[in-house]
């Protein structure tokens, strides 16, 4: 259960911090373009590549604690990075078609479904 509680909390912090980035960016840079967005994309996809590596071998803690931070941290910090991940490994396995199907299907059907949510939303309001 403490694996559960772990990822919640992480989830929790994560999402808040993605929160504080995003205003953060939008003061500095404005908001006419997605700047807090991108960052907490990249960085994100920076920081699971650095931990879940550092988190398995020289700095090895705990599976509880790995998942908190991978799954529960990063994933409310910024699923783009879970989708890095995903796609990383399927270029280390040399799944070039899975691969170029994974990206190409999630980026598109993404930008689909969110445009098919506004429209839904604006019919039903």
């Amino acid at each position: 259960m403490s694996i559960w509680i772990g990822v919640m909390v992480g989830g929790a912090l994560g999402s808040a911090l993605r929160y504080a980035v995003s205003l953060f960016m939008d003061a500095r840079l404005g908001s006419a373009f997605p700047f807090g967005t991108l960052s907490v994309n990249v960085g994100g996809c920076l920081l699971i590549g650095l931990l879940s590596v550092a988190l398995s071998g020289p700095w090895s803690v705990r599976e509880e604690l790995r998942v908190a931070l991978l799954i529960g941290g990063l994933g409310g910090f910024t699923t783009f990075s879970t989708f890095g991940a995903d796609a990383l490994n399927l270029i280390e396995q040399g799944r070039w078609t899975a691969v170029g199907l994974y990206v190409s299907v999630t980026n598109i059907a993404g930008l689909f479904a969110v445009w098919l949510g506004t429209r839904v939303g604006r019919l039903l309001g």
